[in-house]
């Protein structure tokens, strides 16, 4: 795995397979899809290694507008490059007429096959023009508690914002009330009322806010904002166009903190017997039509703060009456969720319109029952938004993921917004789709396939959001020669290539183009040792995440899926393929290394909240799988089989089997589950703690035991984004299913093998890991 670990820190890639089978044919007996995992913005710190910054535009192909890179052939002396993708010639401008063997530009030097562009003279023209903005979408018909601690985030979250930023706030309950920022300290407080069960189009709400036909709508909000306020702001007056509405910090942090502290819960009566009216929808409307005035290049994300289900207007999930109940994962499989269908279509369109203003939806939901994210899915992923599930705004989960919204430093997200994603491809290469959060541009050329994947039809891909660990899947497939006698011939060429080129705007505000290059190796014309190529190059890490991604996207695409059966039909035609083994012998079966993790992977995918939907919400299936398609390998391996290590008074810290014979109760377990963080005492340890010995002047070494798996399940929290919930519990007690639930249940309440003394069992029916994998030994072996 190393070398695979090397290519992520570089370039920010991982591939399925790394060498690739040449024919269409040898493709389809893969069974484990062509694709790649790859993240633009990787580099620095834990994620990958620094990318050199070119200060100067980048080099393009004339044909295919391919970019310069290390692996184009040059000529000094002809002062020319070949296109590795289409073989153009291309003559090298004026300014770089200097160039020579001895004298390289960065570009083309052998380790920088990823390169970043920051073209000088943009910062200067446009740094005005795309402050990042952030308007806040605030729901009032939350209890006076969940207020308060809503008004603190938000006030927390104003000092966070770079001065340079702009901000705004709109309220909703019954009614949506976008708030003026732009008058004086001794003005009067003034906002705009949408009624809420009334969906509005974006003219419309532009019309009514008065910036139909503003200035700000054709030159952009930034460039008179940011810089300061006009005259008339500056003597207490209103402001003209949007800037009313949107201000930089500098210039409104007394006035929303003043607006934030007199913020009252939604006046609109409430029966007991009845649900708030709660406008969720139309006030996302109203935020995304105001957004329309800025310029097309201003990077901009609605946070949306939700603290229950929409029960009034466009995106409606359910009624205000209490005894009728939120939809279900059952209500949903048959179609009987009355509002579902006409809720998504809502969000859907919403998706269509912030993708073509390049603005971003974040949701942070906050509610002990539903709010709706299973719609919102389509609005979220699409425009690359942030995603955060909690019980309440109290709750760490949602302080600490949203405070990290804001932070700077070495855990940071470093938002970067409005990007735009391209692939260019050798042409035995064709492009199927991408499964994460992006939108298809539409944009077909001579590398789109037919076959469509997430969203395909298309190389290029809308980013509105990006941040340094957003990872997008890409699925491809092989498009060798098809005419003539060479018709299914393997490529002539030994290597193809493949080209990520992502413009986006930097959290600086500056216009940033990055650029990654990668090679790799077709395989052998002869069926053996391509195989062995193949084999030697499989990344099984980066399979079963691909796998994740494509089981559930196709869960919400086709009717009547059945994931389960899916993946274990794939796994035995892998192990047909790529096992060895002798007929109908179980017990010679063996795999290579590089599959040896792969039925463990595939065993607990099968088990993971992404393939099962009982016990879970469709809201936290869908948050589940929106996070899922947004992480890098590492994080979502983590998801799909959590990590374990042991501690104990006999040794340092070492990782654990995923299974209940790890159980002991002189040991503490930390299970990092990814949304969960588990530290689990044994019974011993847990009696120990109760009688107070870690107090003890002479039993430093308990305590320091005690303190270890807090620590380092703090120092996971601290790195992670959405924060994890952290649990602390005991053997026995009934926090302990947190730990339970995602072990390997090898002994049960009815199975043969006994546990250790002192050990655990779990209630299960489901097969053991080792049961699995006889099944698939003996049905990999048989004949049919």
């Amino acid at each position: 795995m190393a070398e695979f670990l090397e290519a992520e820190a570089t370039n920010g890639i991982r591939m399925t397979w790394n060498v690739w089978p040449g024919t269409k044919l040898e493709a389809s007996k893969c069974h484990i899809p062509l694709g790649a995992l790859y993240t633009p913005l990787h580099g620095g710190g834990p994620y990958g290694n620094p990318v050199t910054v070119l200060n100067y535009a980048p080099l393009r192909c004339r044909s295919c507008r391919g970019v310069l890179n290390p692996f184009c052939q040059v000529d000094y002396n002809a002062k020319l490059w070949i296109c590795p993708f289409c073989h153009q010639r291309n003559t090298f401008p004026a300014h770089y007429a200097s160039i020579s063997e001895q004298n390289v530009p960065g570009e083309i030097w052998p380790q920088c096959t990823t390169v970043e562009y920051a073209p000088p003279g943009v910062v200067g023209a446009y740094e005005r023009s795309v402050a990042p903005v952030f308007l806040f979408v605030v729901d009032t018909c939350v209890i006076e508690e969940e207020l308060g601690y809503l008004k603190g985030a938000l006030k927390q979250a104003v000092s966070l914002v770079p001065e340079n930023a702009l901000v705004g706030l709109i309220t909703f309950g019954a009614h949506v009330q976008v708030h003026e920022l732009g008058f004086s300290d001794l003005g009067c407080p003034k906002a705009y009322v949408f009624r809420g069960s009334k969906e509005l189009s974006k003219e419309q709400v532009l019309d009514q806010l008065g910036l139909a036909s503003g200035p700000s709508q054709r030159g952009g909000v930034g460039l008179q904002s940011a810089g300061g306020a006009g005259p008339g702001a500056r003597n207490g007056a209103y402001s003209s166009g949007v800037e009313r509405f949107l201000r930089s910090v500098s210039e409104c942090e007394f006035v929303i903190n003043t607006l934030l502290d007199e913020l009252q819960r939604d006046s609109f009566p409430v029966s007991s017997d009845q649900r708030p009216s709660r406008c969720t929808g139309a006030a996302l409307k109203v935020a995304a039509g105001m957004l329309a005035a800025c310029s097309p290049d201003t990077g901009a994300r609605i946070i949306g703060l939700i603290g229950g289900p929409c029960t009034d207007g466009p995106g409606l999930i359910v009624s205000k009456e209490l005894t009728d109940p939120i939809r279900s994962h059952k209500d949903l499989a048959k179609d009987s969720a009355s509002h579902y269908s006409k809720a998504v279509k809502f969000y859907d369109g919403l998706a269509k319109q912030l993708v073509l203003q390049g603005h971003v939806l974040d949701v942070f939901a906050c509610a002990v029952d539903q709010v709706g994210v299973m719609e919102m899915k389509g609005a979220i992923e699409r425009t690359g938004g942030l995603i955060v599930l909690a019980e309440s705004f109290g709750h760490s989960v949602f302080k600490d993921s949203f405070k990290r919204v804001f932070e700077t430093g070495d855990h940071s997200l470093n938002l970067s917004f409005n990007g735009e994603l391209e692939i260019n491809c050798s042409k035995e290469v064709k492009v199927q789709g991408a499964i994460g959060p992006c939108a298809s541009l539409g944009r077909k050329g001579v590398s789109t396939s037919d076959t469509v994947v997430g969203q395909g039809g298309t190389t290029a891909w809308k980013m509105c959001g990006i941040d340094r660990s957003t990872t997008l899947a890409f699925f491809f497939e092989v498009n060798p020669a098809t005419q003539g006698s060479n018709a299914g011939a393997a490529p002539v060429r030994p290597q193809f290539y493949l080209q990520f080129v992502t413009q986006y705007q930097h959290s600086d505000g500056q216009l940033r183009i990055r650029v990654g290059t990668v090679t790799r190796r077709w395989g052998e014309s002869s069926a053996v040792s391509s195989t062995e190529e193949m084999v030697s190059g499989f990344d099984q890490e980066a399979a079963t995440v691909i796998l994740a991604r494509w089981a559930s996207f196709k869960m919400e695409t086709e009717d009547e899926f059945d994931a389960v059966r899916f993946l274990d039909r794939l796994l035995i035609r892998v192990s047909q393929r790529f096992g060895d083994y002798r007929k109908e012998d179980p017990a010679s079966f063996r795999y290579a290394p590089q599959f040896g993790l792969l039925p463990q992977f595939m065993f607990n995918l099968r088990r993971s909240q992404f393939v099962q939907v009982f016990n879970n919400s469709p809201d936290e299936t869908a948050y589940f799988r929106m996070v899922l398609n947004r992480e890098n390998v590492t994080n979502s391996l983590v998801m799909i089989q959590p990590s374990l290590i042991s501690y104990s008074l006999s040794g340092p810290p070492e990782p654990a089997l995923l299974d209940v014979a790890s159980i002991a109760p002189d040991k503490i377990l930390l299970l990092d589950a990814y949304f969960s963080v588990v530290v689990f005492h044994g019974m011993q340890i847990a009696q120990w703690r109760n009688a107070g010995y870690h107090l003890q002047p002479d039993q430093v070494a308990f305590a320091q035991l005690l303190q270890a798996p807090q620590d380092d399940g703090q120092g996971i929290i601290t790195e992670r984004f959405p924060v994890p919930r952290l649990v602390v519990c005991d053997q026995h007690k009934s926090q302990a299913r947190f730990l339970l639930a995602r072990l390997n249940p090898s002994a049960t309440y009815n199975s043969a093998n006994v546990p250790a003394p002192g050990g655990d069992i779990i209630f299960t029916d489901d097969v053991s890991l080792q049961v699995f994998v006889e099944h698939l030994q003996r049905l990999a072996v048989a004949q049919s």
